[in-house]
């Protein structure tokens, strides 16, 4: 019996805008880092309009995070900046963080995602 390859699903999404930002962590800190992001990322349902918030390591500097971030529309963005999830990510981040995060914004255009992509690993409740 032969797997079939996973479907892909793709779509053109325009007006969509996107950040990618680099955050520090203070020598030794990220974990700590990971910890405020993760409680964060939990809590995304309170910002409708933010539609992806991913979460990467850098894997030449152990004191670096990456985030890639989406939003529906610069509306959803300021909504995002305004939300109390974020507030409080802003508050406990102070002091984990050496030096303001870099930011270079983007505008997502297409979207292809493997459909199963989330089904063979840990969901966020594993965390």
């Amino acid at each position: 019996m032969t797997e079939s390859a996973p479907e892909s699903r793709s779509a053109l999404l325009p007006g969509r805008m996107g950040l990618f930002v680099r955050v520090a962590a203070h020598p030794g800190g990220r974990a700590a880092l990971l910890d405020a992001l993760h409680r964060y990322s939990d809590q995304l349902e309170a910002e409708p309009g933010t539609e992806l918030f991913a979460i990467s390591l850098d894997p030449d500097d152990e004191d670096v995070v990456w985030l890639y971030e989406w939003f529906k529309d610069e509306q959803a963005l300021e909504q995002h900046r305004e939300s109390a999830p974020f507030a409080e990510l802003m508050s406990g981040m102070q002091n984990l963080v050496a030096g303001s995060p870099g930011m270079l914004r983007i505008d997502p255009l297409r979207l292809t995602m493997k459909t199963n992509l989330l089904d063979d690993v840990v969901s966020s409740d594993g965390f």
